[in-house]
């Protein structure tokens, strides 16, 4: 007798460079329900018609913009290869999008914490039963109801599986670490918690956890950078949204990494405030080998701290500076550089704050040429300061536009980007010098003499620069 297994296909079109844990974590769940599962990085791999035709369950992973984006036409193209297939949509932009995503052929989409729900649909999918099909529900209860997106809805805590990464591409085909020594190190990902207590106006996290805050167990963490370190990992990156939601619990997952893996470093996202909170764990995380902390800084306009409820101000974050600095640790700031609140002296004051604090070799040129998006639910709409700024919805591009009313700052902005995006191999020092010039032009001010360009950089880093 020939036993019979329904087939999953799960899709990632772009994870930072990073091996996708947003399929690794529901094939595990999806296996032990029984599931034959397929795992495809489109950002490596083409997505196969035959992979496409024979699933009876198709998952598109949409943890942010870019990839959301990306998976609209292998949606469209899923849709038409196997019209029996049921298409699903999951991560933090799947619930954003919902409406929208259901216009192109997607049948339920699944926000937060979504192994467990979406692993329930499956089920009673496969079951395909006129009983199925009213506990899950079709149209907006497929996001409102079973799947907690709702406003105000409590989001499950689950007992995670650990991933199962099974059939995904090895680690060397993902973003290195380059260490400032010249050599590179692979890298594994993992998460040990998701959602974030805080509510900052402009994150997508925000309308989908609405300050919630929810951890992996450790045991599954360690577990899950076990099995990558026995797969090659020498640096592990943990993509939670603030690892110092929960400091007790991050210091008993590093503590317990170093442990087991001396050799092996990681780096962690950790917001301003929490730096300054946290500041006696920060040598803890030097000695356990943190290579760099990612802050979202996002702006120096007290200002514009302000409208976007950061948390933070500018002279908080010139202090983590220095207390990163004291503890040995290295701190990569990432910027929101354009929004409408943006002056070109401001922009021209950005990139002189950075050279000051000696942190041109810690920021990715792109972050300087990152612009403002506002998504669908986005908390920065409820602001008469950004309301006066926005025109309509835009299905192309997923997002509310907005026109800045110096036109001169959209100008420097399309000329920034421009100059990033032909400068992709150079050296950071170089670009941030070549940007600096060419804003301190526009604005019509004195430029301070730049440093000259190093031989290599002098930080730690990701060879996949931070993007969204």
């Amino acid at each position: 007798m020939i036993e019979f297994r329904m087939r999953a296909l799960l899709i990632s079109t772009y994870d930072l460079g990073r091996q996708p844990f947003g399929l690794a974590s529901p094939a595990a769940w999806l296996r032990a329900a029984g599931w034959d599962v397929t795992c495809v990085d489109a950002a490596k791999d083409k997505v196969s018609d035959a992979a496409l035709s024979s699933a009876d369950l198709i998952g598109f992973h949409l943890p942010m913009h870019t990839a959301t984006r990306l998976a609209v036409p292998i949606i469209a193209k899923a849709r038409g290869a196997n019209a029996s297939a049921r298409i699903c949509a999951y991560g933090l932009y799947a619930p954003l999008n919902a409406e929208w995503l259901r216009s192109i052929g997607v049948d339920a989409v699944f926000g937060g914490e979504f192994e467990e729900d979406l692993t329930m649909w499956a089920g009673l999918k496969a079951c395909a039963t006129p009983e199925a099909e009213t506990i899950v529900g079709a149209g907006p209860a497929d996001v409102a109801q079973p799947f907690r997106t709702a406003s105000g809805a409590r989001l499950p805590r689950l007992h995670f599986l650990v991933p199962d990464r099974t059939g995904l591409p090895p680690l060397s085909r993902y973003a290195t670490l380059q260490l400032p020594d010249g050599t590179r190190r692979l890298v594994g990902y993992t998460e040990a918690s998701r959602g974030c207590k805080h509510a900052c106006r402009h994150c997508p996290i925000v309308p989908v956890y609405e300050g919630q805050f929810r951890i992996v167990q450790p045991e599954v963490v360690l577990a899950d950078i076990d099995a990558q370190v026995a797969s090659g990992a020498q640096h592990i990156t943990f993509g939670d949204p603030d690892f110092f939601n929960g400091p007790t619990h991050a210091m008993r997952i590093v503590d317990a990494l170093h442990a087991a893996h001396p050799s092996v470093g990681y780096d962690a996202i950790i917001k301003v405030e929490h730096l300054l909170a946290h500041r006696d764990l920060l040598p803890r995380l030097a000695a356990t080998g943190c290579a760099f902390v990612t802050s979202a800084v996002e702006s120096l306009d007290d200002r514009v701290l302000s409208l976007l409820d950061k948390g933070h101000t500018r002279a908080d974050f010139v202090e983590a500076v220095a207390l990163c600095r004291d503890a040995g640790l290295t701190l990569i700031p990432t910027f929101v550089a354009f929004h409408p609140w943006l002056t070109l002296d401001g922009y021209c004051d950005l990139v002189d704050t950075i050279a000051a604090l000696d942190l041109v070799d810690h920021v990715a040129p792109i972050q300087l040429a990152i612009r403002l998006l506002i998504p669908e639910g986005s908390r920065l709409l409820t602001l008469d300061a950004m309301r006066v700024h926005v025109g309509a919805f835009d299905p192309a591009t997923l997002t509310y536009r907005w026109s800045h009313p110096d036109p001169r700052v959209d100008e420097l902005h399309r000329e920034i980007a421009a100059l990033v995006g032909s400068r992709l191999a150079a050296d950071r020092r170089a670009s941030f010098d070549a940007i600096s010039a060419l804003a301190h032009d526009r604005a019509g001010l004195p430029r301070a003499a730049s440093k000259p360009a190093r031989d290599r950089a002098t930080v730690p880093y990701l060879n996949e620069p931070w993007y969204c």
